[in-house]
């Protein structure tokens, strides 16, 4: 007897529909999968096998051959264990063949017939809302994400015998739900104030200008300067996340199989930092069948790259395209999948190998060619993409001992910047620039047109290009960051002050 069963398989960001096919033949006890299974998909047959006796269904004791079309489409990972068992149990007269009819599922299978959650669901849900699906049939700890979608229906089960019995309930019967617009609404505003930074001023402005305009960030310092925690310090500062960012970090995360079972949607912007010793994959995203890296799980958010010279330098140039587009492109033999990531990069660096250099009080222990060859590690090209080139100091002793005092820090603090600004900062971007983009995003005619500059000011900036030999990029760069500076002062034309001040980020552009 022949049944069948509707599932999806991954394919970067997006699924592709999947029949599951079982067919029941005369011949020796056996299960065999075809249709270009991957080694998790093969050891489903002896899941599959114990889950059925250990619901107290009958296992196949004839020739079984399990077909996952379309034959010529590589699938992988645990999320047909369910589907396969659901067909068995239909091709086997245990199951009424037309209750699967219109119904889609995924699910991975435990021996004692639970259902554990599985990657990638909320692509699959997508997939079977544009298709007409009746319902999507998923693990308990699935249900939030697969609610995500408006007007699916959604069964949720925690084991093969629960599932079973609600499939032959009537369809009015079952524990099933309907999502609607007001059951998860977009992540509140954190009330929290953001944490205190005592000294680095200008750092705290190139912390709002990065969070305001989505520009880039260089920090290069001596050890213990305060790089990190700048860092760590920058989502505070960006502004809460729509329900449609929401969305589209929740679907990256789940592909990658890090958004944690019952947490449905994304919460809070990602903030991502790899070591320095990672590979171009983990970097990117890599794969057979290609999985999201830390560059694209870091999208909507930060990615903290620390010790960025200490990354090797063929890792950091694969970076360039995707800094420019917002978009990562993977190509394999069969197939091109394009991964997200419209991201805030922060890089921090010391400024030699020992990281004293130019420091008065400890002197460095590096020669110039160890220095050179240090920062040759980091090619023109992917400096010219850094909008902010910040050189920070060692903080003083009094500035430290305020650090300690909570008081003292707040009162020292005062600079620090706040949400409200980047959020009103944003407004005027929003309501100015083509599209409501990012000044980050705008390119040259669009600043020409838009960027409301004074009198004499593009005199200057072209004055500057010169006598810095600084690269097209480099300069239209600054003139990016000089409307940033002048939309957190709510102005609405680049003046001199906001030109000088953007010129004084970019202290990186010829090396160290």
């Amino acid at each position: 007897m022949l049944a069948r069963c509707q599932s999806a398989s991954l394919l970067g960001l997006e699924a592709c529909p999947v029949t599951v096919e079982v067919d029941l033949a005369p011949g020796l006890p056996g299960l065999q999968l075809v249709g270009l299974p991957d080694a998790a998909i093969q050891e489903s047959r002896e899941r599959v096998r114990a889950a059925l006796r250990n619901s107290g269904f009958r296992g196949p004791l004839v020739r079984v051959i399990v077909n996952l079309a379309p034959a010529d489409l590589r699938k992988e990972g645990p999320a047909f264990d369910l589907p396969i068992a659901l067909a068995l149990l239909a091709a086997s007269g245990q199951l009424d063949a037309p209750l699967l009819k219109g119904l889609w599922c995924a699910g991975e299978l435990g021996l004692d017939g639970s259902l554990r959650p599985c990657r990638g669901i909320l692509a699959v849900a997508c997939l079977a809302a544009s298709s007409g699906a009746s319902a999507l049939i998923v693990p308990e700890a699935n249900a939030s994400e697969a609610l995500l979608v408006p007007g699916l229906k959604v069964i949720a089960a925690s084991s093969l015998q629960e599932l079973v019995m609600l499939l032959r309930q009537k369809p009015e019967q079952r524990s099933c739900r309907v999502y609607s617009q007001t059951e998860q609404q977009p992540p509140a505003k954190a009330t929290e104030a953001p944490a205190a930074i005592i000294g680095q001023s200008l750092a705290q402005t190139a912390l709002a200008v990065t969070a305001a305009g989505g520009h880039h960030l260089l920090m290069v310092g001596p050890p213990g300067c305060g790089k990190t925690l700048l860092a760590r310090f920058l989502p505070q500062l960006l502004p809460p996340l729509t329900r449609q960012e929401a969305l589209e970090i929740s679907r990256v995360q789940s592909i990658a199989g890090v958004l944690v079972p019952g947490d449905g949607l994304a919460k809070q912007r990602p903030f991502r930092a790899p070591h320095h010793n990672c590979s171009s994959a983990a970097l990117l995203g890599g794969g057979a069948i290609p999985r999201p890296g830390e560059l694209s799980l870091a999208h909507g958010g930060v990615l903290f790259l620390d010790e960025l010279a200490e990354f090797p330098r063929r890792v950091l140039d694969q970076l360039r395209q995707p800094l420019e587009e917002g978009v990562l492109w993977l190509s394999r033999s069969r197939l091109k999948c394009a991964f997200p990531c419209q991201i805030t990069l922060v890089a921090a660096t010391n400024p030699c190998p020992c990281g004293w250099y130019g420091d008065p009080d400890h002197p460095c222990r590096c020669t110039p060619l160890q220095r050179q060859r240090y920062w040759s590690r980091l090619s023109g090209p992917l400096i010219d993409r850094l909008d902010l080139q910040l050189r920070l100091e060692r903080l003083t002793s009094s500035e430290i001992r305020a650090s300690l005092t909570p008081t003292t820090a707040s009162a020292k603090a005062v600079s620090t910047p706040t949400p409200e600004q980047i959020i009103s900062a944003r407004q005027r971007m929003k309501a100015r620039n083509p599209d409501g983009c990012l000044n980050a995003a705008l390119s040259g005619p669009q600043l020409g047109d838009h960027g409301g500059l004074c009198d004499g000011v593009l005199e200057q900036w072209e004055r500057a290009v010169h006598q810095r030999k600084l690269s097209a990029r480099s300069g239209l760069r600054v003139l990016r960051v000089a409307r940033t500076l002048a939309d957190l002062r709510d102005q609405a034309k680049i003046s001199g002050r906001d030109l000088a001040a953007a010129l004084c980020f970019r202290s990186f552009d010829t090396g160290n």
